[in-house]
């Protein structure tokens, strides 16, 4: 019998920042690992965090990715004495090629780099970073107006059938 995903999964735990999706228009994107400590782990895998204030530096000398702004709320059963800090400074964990990459797509003009998903992949948590452009209101109203007409299309066809 072929083992499938079933929804207590624990690789199945997904943090989004739809409001990223929302403010920037996103280019590449990168699948990178976090160094978080155990009680950040259990917390994430809990679904208690946010990536809606979370921005990255990349860093060319040396080489370096952190994460900033992101929030992981405090794990109660572990106690008061071995908590992690929420918000705190995490190191990204990629290969030195792709950290040049990102430096330099980050020196880009308007350009920044943002957390889109953490999420769970063999048991080790993992982050897709995204290039991102920053978008005026007039583009977020087209893409309103885009993502309605394409519903209103999708209602009627369905209707007909």
């Amino acid at each position: 019998m072929a083992k499938g995903r079933r929804k207590d999964d624990p690789d199945a735990v997904v943090i989004e920042n739809r409001k990223a999706r929302h403010d920037y228009l996103i280019g590449d994107t990168l699948e990178c690992g976090i160094k978080l400590l155990g009680t950040e782990v259990k917390s994430i895998r809990a679904g208690r965090a946010s990536l809606a204030e979370g921005w990255i530096r990349a860093d060319t000398d040396p080489p370096s990715l952190r994460l900033h702004g992101v929030h992981v709320a405090e794990y109660p059963p572990a106690g008061s004495h071995r908590q992690h800090e929420p918000v705190r400074t995490r190191p990204l964990l990629a290969h030195r090629k792709e950290i040049r990459e990102l430096a330099k797509a980050q020196d880009g003009e308007g350009a920044t780099l943002v957390p889109l998903k953490i999420y769970f992949k063999d048991g080790r948590a993992k982050l897709l970073i995204g290039v991102a452009q920053g978008r005026k209101k007039g583009d977020k109203r087209q893409d309103i107006a885009r993502k309605e007409a394409k519903r209103d299309i999708d209602r009627a066809l369905r209707r007909r059938r």
